[in-house]
């Protein structure tokens, strides 16, 4: 019998093999794509073999035995990767690790489930350490119970059992847990954060916590003529940050507008020119019953601002969320998708029908994870959208004009956060909304009949072999063949809400 090393010496030849000649070179398309897909198989299976290789060895003294300091060394010197790499590789190796009992048995591993897959060649290094990020920072508060469901729950995405076969007569003589196409690391990230957020909801908070303490805002010293700012920003407001510098530098727009006073003609008769100023951006021209002349606050007068606990740089934090909010309602801040930049917080009506106590919403574009409390604060704002969810569909928006409205799309991009094809990450917020059936077939402009396609997916929909339906107000897509053998109808994101976990395993404790 072949010993490892012949194994791998014959694997080494054989894609010598595929390399010499410019064999490549005279593929077709179709062939290139199966060449990749039979690269990426291989490429999997031999991060597994790196992996195993280390995990069944000792950790401290199989380094040293080969004159290294320790394993990241090992790496570099014979995977010839980098330092990032091989910590990528050594993070791996101990969540695989099956450490050997008292009686000389090996012991299962952390992840288990996902380590099998690892050598299935279902999943590679990149996929597994995105799929179990998320799940780590909340172990601790996690069950052993819940643990193993994410094991089990992940390794199957990861197999493909993850995306939801529609029911389809043509499926009847398929299987019920038929895999269908593997996910994309990002798709496995995702779905890891889903179920961190669904297992530990009230981790939230003290995560919000303390995102809260670390915010702030530093303006640094004049230097060469500018100012260098610095700082952290909570996720609700980077994300309407982003939505404004989208606006303005929308490139249907104008363009941001160049520095200096603006003067434009004035509407009196007495003036050749006037100075375009608006006192109140609420657009009240008295400034409101209070004035700017109001008495001081009897209880927190104190000059040292004592009872204000907020240090300086919070305190021009929370001052630039509130610039936020005032630029993205204000009439002369330019649009962004027909209308001004508007931050639309997601919310599943079941977790809002529970006052506010232990659900989670997110903020699309970064996908960031918030509780239920940020999103009933950030609610309050002029500038602030909320889109209602039940089981993925929209609840409450109709209408019948052709252009879909501005609610439309806002609601549309809460449901389903970027390009409706799998594996394309471009956010909802930059496609275009498309009709899923015609307008000129009576399709209507509704929520049920829209969704967001970059605009290279949404121009090449008719020859690149993806097809897009509804069914009862969600959407779903079938793949071209060499994506889905099956040619299934299926749902294009994965989610932990579609993986009907066991009720109790909801909820850490």
């Amino acid at each position: 019998m072949n010993s490892t090393a012949e194994l791998l010496d014959r694997v080494i030849a054989d894609l010598d093999a595929v390399l010499s000649d410019d064999a490549l070179a005279g593929l077709s398309d179709a062939d290139r794509v199966t060449v990749l897909q039979g690269a990426g198989a291989a490429f999997r299976r031999v991060e597994a073999v790196i992996v195993e290789t280390i995990a069944t060895g000792d950790a401290v003294d199989f380094p040293h035995a080969a004159g290294c300091r320790g394993l990241n060394e090992l790496l570099q010197r014979t995977v010839r990767v980098d330092v990032r790499g091989a910590s990528r590789v050594d993070t791996v190796v101990d969540l695989v690790r099956r450490p050997v009992s008292l009686s000389g048995e090996r012991m299962p591993a952390r992840w288990s489930e996902l380590r099998l897959a690892l050598l299935d060649g279902v999943v590679g290094v990149a996929g597994f350490l995105a799929a179990t990020g998320p799940i780590e920072k909340v172990w601790d508060r996690l069950t052993v119970d819940q643990r193993l469901a994410a094991d089990v729950a992940l390794a199957g995405c990861a197999r493909g059992h993850g995306v939801v076969v529609a029911d389809d007569s043509d499926a009847d003589d398929l299987e019920a847990d038929s895999p269908g196409p593997a996910p994309t690391v990002q798709d496995l990230k995702a779905l890891a954060e889903d179920l961190a957020s669904m297992f530990d909801p009230d981790g939230e908070e003290s995560k919000d916590e303390v995102s809260r303490r670390r915010r702030g805002v530093t303006i640094g010293r004049l230097k060469d003529g500018v100012h260098a700012i610095r700082g952290y920003l909570t996720p609700d407001v980077a994300a309407q940050l982003q939505l404004i510098l989208d606006a303005i530098l929308n490139p249907k727009g104008d363009g941001p507008p160049m520095p200096g006073v603006h003067f434009s003609p004035s509407d009196g008769a007495d003036a050749d020119v006037d100075v375009d100023v608006d006192v109140d951006v609420d657009g009240d021209a008295d400034g409101g019953a209070d004035g700017g002349g109001g008495e001081a606050d009897p209880f927190n007068s104190d000059p040292r601002c004592v009872l204000d606990d907020r240090t300086a740089a919070q305190k021009r934090h929370d001052a630039l969320a509130m610039i936020f909010q005032i630029a993205a309602r204000h009439k002369n801040m330019p649009t962004l998708g027909g209308a001004s930049p508007v931050l639309v917080v997601n919310v599943d009506a079941k977790d809002l029908g529970a006052n506010g106590h232990g659900g989670w919403a997110t903020i699309p574009g970064s996908g960031a994870h918030v509780p239920i409390s940020v999103a009933a604060q950030v609610a309050c704002s002029g500038s602030i959208q909320r889109v209602l969810m039940d089981e993925g569909r929209i609840i409450g928006i109709s209408t019948t004009d052709r252009v879909f409205t501005v609610h439309q799309r806002r609601a549309i991009i809460a449901r389903d956060k970027e390009c409706l094809i799998p594996g394309c990450h471009v956010p909802a917020s930059w496609c275009e909304i498309h009709h899923v059936t015609e307008h000129a077939r009576g399709g209507p402009t509704h929520t049920d009949n829209g969704v967001p396609l970059c605009w290279w997916h949404h121009r090449s929909l008719g020859s690149s072999g993806w097809e897009i339906r509804m069914n009862a107000g969600i959407p779903q897509v079938r793949g071209p063949r060499w994506w889905d053998p099956e040619q299934q109808w299926r749902t294009p994101r994965l989610s932990a809400a579609r993986l009907k976990l066991p009720a109790q395993l909801t909820r850490a404790g």
